[in-house]
């Protein structure tokens, strides 16, 4: 059971309501993680400019979502394994085994197992990688710009990791867990 509120959006006021009018423009509808998030204007505000902005990196959207996958995985987030799988593979096009694969920090791509295995280095080591680690994702040809980006997904998906663990979100999207 959830343990923050999802704001109703048809009730939401103010600053929130505005977000929650360009999710939905945008989406469709309003995920009940921003719909809980939405209890702070600027919580929420924060996290679609930070998502808006690496969204639009050179990593591109399906690494952006291989990443999130391997870090809710490390941080047990049922409610982004789930969301990710969803848009992985329904928005992204990205097939099953990689999905899967990602969850562990493989892929059958060297560069994009490289990016996930300092992913996951960055979460395991709390930022504290070694200079191998470093080396290893430059050599398969990530460029020091790409390596900020990581480090800027592994952030805002240990942000919405920990927000989910923490209100204990509903999940709208088909199960997956950790």
């Amino acid at each position: 059971m959830a343990r923050l509120t999802a704001l109703n959006p048809d009730e939401a006021t103010g600053k929130t309501k505005e977000l929650f009018n360009a999710i939905t423009g945008k989406l469709g509808m309003v995920p009940n993680m921003m719909r809980t998030m939405g209890n702070s204007p600027a919580f929420l505000e924060s996290y679609l400019n930070l998502s808006g902005a690496l969204g639009g990196g050179s990593l591109g959207a399906k690494t952006g979502e291989l990443i999130a996958l391997v870090v809710a995985q490390a941080n047990a987030c049922d409610y982004c394994l789930s969301a990710h799988t969803y848009i992985g593979a329904n928005l992204v096009k990205v097939d099953a085994n990689t999905l899967n694969a990602a969850r562990s920090g493989n892929s059958s791509d060297a560069k994009t197992d490289a990016i996930l295995k300092l992913a996951q280095a960055l979460v395991s080591k709390k930022g504290l990688i070694s200079d191998s680690d470093l080396e290893n994702v430059k050599s398969a040809g990530v460029t020091e710009g790409q390596v900020g980006e990581i480090v800027g997904h592994v952030a805002l998906n240990i942000l919405t990791n920990y927000f989910n663990n923490t209100a204990k979100t509903d999940i709208d999207f088909p199960l997956v867990a950790a």
